[in-house]
Order: structure tokens, then sequence, then C-alpha cells
């Protein structure tokens, strides 16, 4: 018997086609390393990968037949693409039935355990990270204790009942190894279309690398910290980040993500990461990583650029002070100017993502959100809308004032026609929802993006093709 098989599960929403990314799963192929080096079997099922139908996923992983099904439950951005697969998961589990074992890990289970336990079934919820958790679960299991209390693990036994272990120690970083890239389907990832917007028919292979682990920052609305056990950040050694780019270069991957909540942060540290990339001696590598606006110094972004680092995102969220001061996310006016400059006299192709609907937001601010969006000569733009995910203290806020809230797990998902954002404190969810479509629109629809995009990498076209997909809202 197979002792464990990790999953990562499909959506019910793939709405962007060929547009979107097919991004590696990455806790499962790091918890499928750490588990294999203490001695068991493990095999990744990547169902999202694959566009495995709910039953397909069922039929796989009873062929299979392992001890421990193991469905961690994340997605492209962790914050906002957790929550919205749980109800597929919620379909899959039903098929499978008695099986197999199940748990389920990820932001989501992470942030609501026994509801998770009740509403899906599963035999366990694994918090946070996980990795010494799983392996202390299969253990019990191979002796034949189901119902073992271990840190970090919620059990839901037959009488309705649930356990938990406590909280469970972080790992120390060096104690995790590379990710089992071999056992997953390498040739099925592809990264975004805007991070290989001047070669688009160079898109595959894409790997996903974190080389540090949590975020120190308390940014109302994000709900990221219930993955990591709480805030800060613990960081991989620099030699050691060069050794997996260098196994996934040497192996034809020119397209990278750091996946790190927050990469571009401290400058020595970073420097010493991109040095050892650049020692590699690879000139094409294409990699993004996430940065702040207030945290972008010459010294650091050249590094980067060196490194191959050509794409960094930043999160301005809003163009006004006092909606960031109101969940928390702090950084001077002027920073945001400053940084996209910077990135640029470096060489450094900026993404910029912005959340519209936050609570004090209006019309006047999401519309100086978006006109600032546009003057910021930004190389592209992620526009969400606000809606408060399990596990953000926005989450908790929203539960005591009874707002209203998508009622189904897959209708968090920001694509999904009944996607319905929080009102703010002075409009209701719907104006923020169309605001939002005509931000998008009226962003990459602006003449001078769309010069610009043609001049700097002749993709005026493809933004042009994306623009004519509409996406579906019931409350349109």
């Amino acid at each position: 018997m197979l002792d464990l098989l990790l999953v990562n599960p499909g959506d019910d929403y793939g709405t962007l086609g060929q547009f979107a990314a097919v991004e590696p799963p990455l806790w499962c192929a790091l918890t499928a390393a750490y588990v294999q080096e203490r001695g068991f079997s493990v095999a990744i099922l990547d169902a999202d990968a694959e566009g495995l139908s709910v039953e397909e996923t069922a039929r796989r992983i009873a062929a299979a037949n392992p001890m421990l099904c193991h469905i961690i439950v994340l997605g492209h951005a962790p914050s906002v693409s957790s929550t919205p697969k749980m109800t597929a998961v919620g379909k899959l589990l039903k098929v499978l039935k008695s099986e197999a074992a199940t748990a389920l890990g990820g932001l989501h289970p992470s942030a609501l355990p026994e509801r998770t336990l009740r509403e899906t079934r599963c035999d366990y919820v694994i918090g946070g990270e996980g990795f010494e958790a799983v392996v202390n679960l299969i253990a019990a299991m191979d002796c034949g204790d189901f119902d073992c209390v271990i840190p970090g693990v919620w059990h839901l036994k037959h009488e309705g009942m649930v356990t938990y272990g406590g909280r469970a120690t972080p790992i120390d970083p060096e104690e995790i190894p590379i990710a089992a890239w071999d056992l997953l389907p390498m040739e099925r990832y592809r990264a975004h279309n805007w991070h290989c917007i001047d070669r688009l028919d160079q898109r595959s292979p894409y790997a996903v690398i974190a080389t540090s682990y949590g975020c120190s920052f308390t940014c109302d609305y994000c709900n990221v910290a219930v993955m990591y056990g709480g805030r800060g950040i613990r960081y991989r050694d620099h030699l050691d980040v060069a050794e997996e780019v260098s196994f996934l270069a040497s192996r034809g991957v020119r397209n990278f993500k750091f996946m790190d909540e927050m990469f571009a942060l401290k400058p020595e540290r970073v420097i010493k990461v991109c040095t050892a990339i650049s020692a590699l001696g690879y000139k094409d590598l294409n990699i993004w990583a996430y940065g702040r606006a207030d945290c972008c110094g010459m010294e650091m972004l050249k590094a980067m650029r060196a490194a191959g680092i050509r794409w960094l995102c930043i999160g301005f969220e809003s163009a006004v002070e006092r909606v960031r001061q109101g969940v928390a996310k702090k950084f001077l006016q002027e920073d945001m100017q400053g940084s996209v400059e910077r990135c640029h006299e470096a060489d450094i192709n900026v993404l910029g993502n912005f959340l519209f609907g936050l609570p004090d937001d209006d019309l006047e601010t999401m519309r100086e959100t978006l006109e600032t969006a546009k003057r910021l000569n930004l190389d592209w733009a992620n526009f969400y809308c606000n809606l408060p995910y399990p596990g953000s203290p926005l989450y908790e806020r929203a539960k005591w004032s009874r707002a209203k809230l998508p009622k189904k797990w897959a209708d968090w998902n920001q694509y999904s026609p009944r996607f319905m954002p929080m009102a703010t404190q002075y409009v209701p969810g719907e104006v923020v929802l169309r605001f939002r479509d005509l931000a998008f629109e009226e962003f990459f629809g602006n003449k001078v993006f769309l010069k610009r995009i043609e001049q700097k990498f002749g993709a005026r076209e493809h933004v042009e093709e994306i623009l004519k997909v509409a996406i579906k809202r019931k409350h349109a």
C-alpha cells in the first residue's frame, strides 16, 4: 500500500483558459520530499494540472490505494484561492466515501479546521505547513492508531467529536529538502501570460520556489499568517536556494516564481540570494517575485535583475493613504511612484496589485486608485475585490458584524458568476464589483497602456484578445 497520496484538487471555475498560469503545487512537492526523507512511500496527483473531474480524481485516488490521502487546498494566490476550492473538495470527498483515510490541509482548512471537518466529513485537518504533522500521522496510522492525538492535527471521530493535538512547532527551513519535482507532471505547467509577455511561446516549463516561509506584516485583509502559524519569516540558506534553481535550470526550466510572501524585503539577504543565483551563470532566467513599495532600493534591485528577476509584483492595494491605513497597509504615498521608477531604472518590469472595496473605500477613492494605476506606467496590473477570506482579521470582523458573504465556498472565487465582495462603509458590494470590472477594461483598454505594451513587448494583440473575454456576472 502507498503510504501517502498528496492531491492538488481542481476547482469549479477555469474561465481564463489559455491566459491563466498552470502552477506547480509547491506545498505538495515540499511535503512529499519531507515525507520521503523519513522513509515513507509518496505519490502526487495534480488533478488541477491534469484537468481531472471530481469523478476522475476519485477514481485515480482509489486506484493508488493510499493509506492516507492528503488534499492540500491552495492555489496561485493563496490568500484568495484556497477557500474557492472548498466546494469542489467537498464534492470529491462525497464521491470518495471510504476509499481511503482523508486529510485536508492548506489555508482554508487551517483557518476553519473544525468547520471543515464537519462540512466535508474528512478524517483529519492538518493545520499550517504540516510537515511534521503528516509524518507523525502516517507513522501512527502505520501502527494501527487512527485516533492518535498529534500536534497540528484535528481529528473527526466516528461519534462526531473533534480532537486537536495542539499547535505544531514550525520546521527549520534547513530541514525542508528540495521539492520532489520528479513526482510532478512538469510538462503541464506554464507561467502567467504577463510573466512571458515578450515570449508567449515560451511559458513552459515553469517552476515555483520558496526562499522563505511566512510574513511579518499585519495587513487586515490578508490571511496567510494562518498557513505559517503566526507572523514572522524563516529564511532558507541562500546556497540552498541557488542549488534548487540550478537543479531545475539544468533540466530546462527558465521561468520561475519565488513564492515568498515578501521576497524583496531585506536588501542584505536578497543580495546574498541573488548573488548566489548569478554565480550559476544562467543568463536567460525569467523570475518574478513579490515586493513592497517601500522596499525598492537600487542596489537590491540591480542584484535582483542580474540574477534573472525580470518582474516584481508590488501590492499597492489603494492609492489613498487613509484607505490603506484602515487595513494596516503602511507605506508612504511617494513610495508608489518612486518604487516603479526605480524598478524600471533597474530594468525590472512592475506588476501592480490593487484591491477595491476596502472598508474605507467609496467611489471617489476607488476612482483615485484606478487613475493612479494608469499614471504609474505599470507593465501589468491585477485588480481584485476585497472579500474577508477565512483567517484574515477582516473575516473575524465580518462574522461579528454579520456581514453578507457568499453562501457557497466556490462563489468566493473572484471569477465566479455569483461572486460578491463585501460592502464598504459607503458603497454596496454590487457597486464595488461593477467598478472592479470597469477598472480592468479601462486600464487594459487605455490607449497609452496599449501603446506602451506594443512598444515594450510587441504584445498589443494579446492584450486585445484578453479584453474580448467577458467575466459572467449574475449581479451585473
